[in-house]
């Protein structure tokens, strides 16, 4: 992966970090917007969404730490992939689960979510996937 990439990626995360409880709700609102039927696959209570979006945030805190040394990411992202078969998750559920997390960063970056950023997260993003994808189905 490019330096490029990875460097614009771990920027921009770090311009979301201080607002991760509110770009989880943002991307939970986002996904089940894109695709209502995946809701019941998460916690129905409030507080247990609240727990949920923490971890979505320290994983893909993580992660995008993780793309400095990519070798090492990959068996942690094809683990993290076979435990989303237990959850229910299904292939094409990656595609607009990507979907929601471009627009919770166009949310929270606004004007610095440039068509870079954007090109490298989906490039990042769709490589994680592809790796998750890969290991389970």
């Amino acid at each position: 992966m490019e330096t490029k990439i990875v460097t614009l990626v771990q920027e921009s995360f770090e311009k979301v970090k201080p607002i991760a409880p509110q770009a989880a709700e943002i991307f939970y609102s986002k996904l089940f917007e894109l695709d209502p039927q995946l809701k019941p696959l998460f916690p129905s209570d409030k507080e247990a969404m609240k727990s949920q979006g923490n971890k979505l945030m320290t994983m893909l805190g993580a992660a995008v730490a993780g793309l400095s040394n990519i070798e090492a990411l990959i068996p942690v992202l094809e683990g993290l992939g076979k435990r989303h078969v237990d959850y229910k998750v299904e292939p094409s559920h990656y595609d607009t689960v990507g979907a929601a997390l471009l627009g919770t960063l166009e949310a929270g970056l606004g004007n610095e979510f440039t068509v870079d950023v954007k090109n490298a997260w989906t490039d990042v993003y769709g490589t994680m996937a592809d790796v998750m994808i890969k290991a389970s189905y």
